[in-house]
């Protein structure tokens, strides 16, 4: 049973590649990377089992971690352009000011 998991999570994961690879813009490319990063955690938990050491779990929860805060930094560089320091102003935060009840003067 755990072997046909694993083979089913393989086959998912290259199909994954396949899509990180052809994707049309870098968002999906970022989806599909995001994906198979969840992937790689279900193989790890599958394989863990399989070999009778579920302390692969921990790792994977690692792993998973370390993929939530890359996907994060990801998104952030492709907003702001940037990862540190205060993001750049921009037309929305302006239009956002003038409803805070303080009028400029």
């Amino acid at each position: 049973m755990f072997i046909l998991a694993m083979i089913a999570v393989l086959v998912a994961l290259s199909l994954a590649v396949f899509r990180a690879l052809a994707g049309p813009n870098v968002f999906d490319r970022l989806l599909a990377a995001n994906f198979i990063g969840t992937l790689a955690i279900m193989l790890l938990a599958v394989l863990g089992f399989l070999n009778g050491r579920p302390e692969f779990l921990d790792v994977g929860l690692v792993y998973a971690f370390l993929n939530i805060t890359g996907t994060y930094a990801v998104l952030k560089f492709f907003r702001y352009g940037a990862l540190g320091g205060e993001a750049p102003p921009n037309e929305e935060d302006e239009n956002r000011k003038g409803f805070s009840g303080v009028h400029k003067t």
